[in-house]
């Protein structure tokens, strides 16, 4: 048996993405800045996409949808588009959750004077927006919190968030990349300035991303060239991807009022199976919370006096080999097994943010999916920390 409960990295293609990407690889493969017939078939396909995606958002301007190569590159065009347009240093506010997309460029900022502060969050890895009224300063110019935690699946109050950045007149980024398709989002609703998104999040394929940018949001591009969608991303457009994307994101947006009580309901089966396990404790705010999301830490990774802990990764790799897949919170650089910066900004000691884990489902997730997952977890728990089990 084959399980995948790794949605929040990648997800499969849908079959009508796919036949889209295979139809403008035959016949949509033309330039989209040419001027013949073959450019503009490729043009249309192009301005479908934008609507598309502009649409699934409530965007009322298709223009305001800048496509990238993906979340990241929209990351970072959010946040040293706004950051070149000064010639001094100033003041950006980030949390202590970020994705690296944006946690990095920060931190070369940060490198070349600029002012970072980045908020700190609960046990839940929640921000509270009183300790955002308190970072904001006169020089603040840019204000970037994750909509959706992809590690721990906290949902931070956004609205809240961003209304405080707009009664002060600052500019609010936010990452929605784990957030699309699975929590509604409405532009016109919402107080942010600038959206990251992602294809393959939602069942399109990789190569594919967009920044929403709210009309009268100045940007300076990162790519000098042919002055590509509405001069902020130069270079021709990959359009097997963006028209994949387009046609995810009209997909999730018109299923989404049945699909996230589905997700809802396997989500939380599978924390009710551990609810008393004394392997693992659940991360993140229950409550708050990205309805395909569950993630853990391992409650004793040095049972029975063990040299080396009992990381995430091990149970990544243990998990594999029983044909199931999903994700650990650490990083390995080098050789070397980093704890998770999320869980450490959470409260976590190192041995606890060494040991995270995340499950996340999907549209071919089934209750039978979790339900043998929960059962082959917990064997591989048991055989790992027997003292737990009274064999120790």
């Amino acid at each position: 048996m084959q399980i995948y409960l790794d949605y929040s990295a990648t997800t499969p293609p849908r079959p009508e993405v796919i036949e889209t990407v295979q139809k403008t690889l035959v016949d949509g493969w033309g330039n989209p800045s040419s001027l013949h017939g073959w450019g503009q078939r490729s043009a249309l396909a192009l301005e479908t996409a934008r609507l598309q995606v502009a649409n699934s958002l409530n965007a009322p301007n298709p223009d305001s949808i800048i496509f990238t190569s993906g979340g990241t590159e929209a990351d970072n065009l959010a946040i040293m588009g706004i950051a070149r347009q000064y010639t001094q240093p100033q003041h950006i506010i980030i949390s202590s959750v970020e994705h690296s997309a944006v946690a990095e460029p920060v931190r070369w900022l940060e490198s070349r004077g600029w002012q970072i502060t980045r908020l700190p969050v609960n046990r839940q890895g929640r921000v509270n927006p009183l300790d955002l009224i308190a970072a904001i300063q006169v020089n603040t110019v840019l204000i970037s919190i994750i909509y959706g935690q992809s590690e721990v699946g906290t949902l931070q109050p956004i609205e809240a968030l961003g209304n405080i950045a707009r009664s002060r007149g600052i500019l609010f980024h936010t990452d929605a990349v784990q957030v699309m398709g699975r929590v509604p989002l409405d532009v016109q609703r919402l107080p942010v300035d600038l959206v990251s998104l992602s294809s393959h999040k939602i069942y399109g394929i990789q190569g594919a991303g967009a920044l929403y940018v709210r009309e009268g949001v100045e940007l300076v591009p990162l790519l000098g060239g042919g002055g590509q969608e509405q001069r902020l991303r130069s270079g021709t457009q990959a359009m097997p991807a963006i028209a994949g994307f387009g046609v995810a994101a009209e997909l999730a947006a018109s299923e989404m009022n049945q699909e996230i009580p589905r997700l809802i309901a396997l989500r939380d089966r599978l924390f009710e199976k551990f609810v008393d396990s004394p392997f693992l404790k659940p991360t993140g705010d229950r409550l708050y919370r990205l309805p395909h999301h569950t993630s853990f830490v391992i409650t004793d990774p040095c049972a029975c006096g063990r040299n080396e802990p009992i990381t995430g990764k091990n149970l990544v790799r243990q998990l594999n080999l029983a044909g199931i897949g999903i994700s650990a919170g650490a990083a390995c650089n080098s050789g070397k097994l980093n704890p998770s910066p999320v869980l450490l900004a959470m409260g976590y000691d190192e041995s606890e943010a060494l040991g995270g884990i995340r499950l996340t489902v999907g549209r071919e997730t089934t209750i039978a999916d979790i339900d043998w997952t929960a059962i082959a977890l917990q064997q591989i728990l048991e055989r790992s920390m027997p003292r737990l089990v009274g064999v120790c």
